[in-house]
């Protein structure tokens, strides 16, 4: 899990905000605002979001979960196929 690199009164996050939004998206930074000393938000680059959001939408989708339920079952269980049965190669 990706760990947050640094927290940023908010204060300090408008006085600097170029400056701090050019490391999250270049350095691909994670970054707590804090206001009073209370944690109330995150900035992440745009990348990072969607994939949350793609990781979001699949654990919410009750097919796929099952989906992958009975997957992680069937290799528990020793049945599946190698890469050479799937593809023939």
């Amino acid at each position: 899990m990706r760990e947050v690199q640094e927290v940023i009164p908010i204060t300090q996050a408008k006085r600097d905000f170029l400056d701090i939004m050019r490391k999250v998206e270049e350095m691909d930074e994670t970054i707590a605002i804090t206001k009073n000393g209370v944690p109330v938000g995150i900035l992440i680059n745009i990348e990072r979001f969607e994939g949350l959001m793609e990781t979001i939408d699949i654990l919410s989708d009750k097919e796929t979960m099952k989906a992958l339920e009975r997957a992680k079952k069937q290799q528990k269980a020793g049945r599946f196929y190698t890469h050479e049965e799937v593809w023939g190669e």
